[in-house]
């Protein structure tokens, strides 16, 4: 069997289970991906003064890039957008052979687990759960296998593909459910932070739980391409380069690139960080990506046009760059069809 059926067939394993991983699985997963996470190609993330991988990362500005909004829990978006060949961007053949072929690459916005408003009725079980001490957790168990199952497929596809599949750290990426470092506790329909933590702690305690804790510290903030910008959240003022790489000293510059809220960003933060960041390229042709915050359509646009914002949870998105020409919203923002035939082929 070849690598890349390996790989298929370990996804399609992630993607059909009905439980969540076994804990000594999850930390030697994890575990594995943040060594890779932690010894990035300098050229590709430039290290900070401690010497570890800073808060950018440089996409390959000649290879399609492929981008995907907040996953929250949904393996299924992962494997449509693999399964999917994207012709008018250049990607030929299914998103996953490119690749492995090194033709094109892959970046998630981040907020890989939690699910949201479809899984609202199972919060209010797994609340019950909690509230009970978890001595029933069955609907509980369901949110975990799909979260912790995302994040096995992001850890699969990063040290399958290091330098072409990147994944940037979201406001969900908290598994401690701490106040500080530029995270704040979550809580949307319940007590999903704090329940999560606890599941966590009690099921996966130890080597896993740390592992997960220590790649959501190693996830950058910011990815440069070549004529656009990337990051969860729209950003919250300008942030200068050296700011963003030296992130793990600036709660300020975490909180600021995953959790700005419409309407909060200074005025003039997105055309700023183009103009500083893309110095060859012409600002006002540049476009800034995030997620963060659900919108009705497929995208919309913030900051006099320059900000796409193109999460939707109830369809499945992708945003892909073109290499030759200038970003077109209508044509470049994507939905993808529910197919992950390579998956089950």
């Amino acid at each position: 069997m070849s690598t890349t059926d390996k790989l298929i067939d370990a996804l399609h394993r992630i993607s059909v289970r009905s439980k969540p991983p076994a804990a000594p699985e999850t930390a030697d997963e994890l575990e594995a991906v943040c060594r890779v996470l932690e010894s990035e190609d300098p050229q590709l993330r430039p290290a900070a003064s401690d010497g570890h991988p800073g808060g950018v990362v440089y996409l390959r500005p000649e290879l399609p890039l492929v981008v995907l909004p907040d996953i929250h829990g949904r393996i299924e978006l992962v494997l449509a957008a693999l399964s999917a060949s994207y012709p008018d961007h250049g990607i030929e053949q299914p998103l996953l052979y490119a690749l492995d072929s090194g033709r094109a690459q892959l970046l998630f916005v981040g907020d890989y687990v939690h699910a949201e408003a479809r899984a609202r009725e199972r919060w209010m079980h797994a609340f019950e759960e909690f509230s009970g001490g978890f001595k029933k957790h069955v609907a509980m168990d369901q949110e975990m296998n799909e979260s912790l199952g995302v994040l096995q497929v992001f850890a699969l596809l990063k040290r399958a593909y290091p330098d072409m599949v990147h994944g940037l750290k979201g406001n969900h990426e908290n598994i401690s459910n701490e106040e500080g470092e530029g995270n704040h506790s979550f809580g949307k329909f319940v007590l999903e932070g704090a329940m999560v933590a606890e599941y966590m702690d009690r099921f996966y305690g130890g080597a896993a739980f740390e592992a997960l804790y220590r790649l959501e510290k190693s996830l950058p903030l910011l990815a440069v391409g070549s004529s656009y910008l990337i990051s969860h959240a729209e950003p919250a003022r300008f942030f200068e380069r050296e700011e963003v790489i030296e992130y793990r000293r600036s709660p300020e510059v975490v909180e600021g690139l995953t959790w700005t809220d419409n309407d909060q960003a200074e005025p003039g933060a997105v055309y700023a960080m183009l103009e500083h960041y893309l110095r060859h390229s012409e600002p006002s042709e540049a476009i800034y990506l995030g997620g963060h915050r659900p919108v009705q359509d497929l995208y919309a646009l913030r900051a006099e046009g320059r900000y796409v914002q193109f999460h939707n949870p109830a369809r499945y998105g992708a945003a892909v760059p073109p290499v030759n020409r200038l970003f077109d919203p209508e044509r470049d923002v994507l939905e993808l069809q529910n197919n992950r035939t390579i998956f089950d082929g």
